[in-house]
């Protein structure tokens, strides 16, 4: 759908229809703005969706406040990196956005150095993680020129996919963490993304997921109307 189009998400819902996946994630994993209305507990601390100018200026006295100097922007609709922006002060977001350069709406969050890109595949019954790095370049996207390699998440790691899977209502997920340390963040999360870098195959992803839909639809038919 064209994001002028996603009212029928809505509209299909308040019908009776059943959706699989689920119309808050079909929703939801469109826009990183509404990513953040919905997961910011989950997220890096004072990640903030930015609608409009009194959204920003609100941010600015919120990271002076906290003395948080270089910021990362993620304009909403872009994705593989392309759209991921490093600023050396929340002031220069706040220029640029007033300005109309920088278009609203837009995530603004602290720019966290040294942390570890980790994207995880949920796929029913299949899960994986890899890590994503690239020493020239800030953006680990693998689309961006970052390499990946296993990784293996913790029992800790786990819950909270699972946790922020079950507030989306994502029948399964790519989601992307953000480890500092000892915590992790989601970073964002997709219905679909790019699986280079992981171990399990096109065709055999494709499978997984026509079995997950094949099996939700007959649920669906063997339960019958509400």
């Amino acid at each position: 759908m064209k994001p002028s189009e996603e009212y029928l998400l809505l509209d299909l819902v308040e019908r009776g229809v059943v959706l699989y996946p689920s119309a808050l994630s079909q929703q939801v994993c469109r826009s990183k703005v509404q990513q953040v209305v919905l997961f910011s507990s989950f997220m890096l601390p004072h990640t903030r969706a930015i609608h409009d100018q009194h959204d920003i200026m609100a941010a600015v006295n919120l990271y002076d406040q906290h003395g948080i100097s270089k910021v990362v922007t993620k304009l909403d609709r872009k994705n593989a990196g392309m759209g991921i922006h490093l600023w050396q002060s929340i002031e220069d977001v706040y220029t640029q956005a007033s300005l109309g350069v920088l278009p609203f709406p837009f995530v603004v969050q602290p720019f966290l150095a040294e942390s570890q890109d980790v994207r995880v595949v949920l796929l029913g019954e299949y899960k994986e993680a890899y890590s994503r790095h690239n020493p020239y370049n800030f953006r680990n996207n693998l689309h961006c020129g970052g390499r990946s390699e296993p990784y293996v998440l913790s029992d800790e790691q786990w819950r909270l996919c699972h946790k922020v899977m079950e507030r989306g209502k994502f029948s399964y997920a790519h989601i992307d963490l953000m480890i500092h340390g000892a915590t992790s963040y989601l970073a964002e999360i997709n219905l679909r993304g790019g699986i280079r870098g992981a171990a399990i195959t096109p065709v055999d992803y494709t499978e997984k997921l026509e079995t997950l839909h094949a099996e939700a639809l007959e649920k669906i038919v063997e339960e019958g109307p509400d």
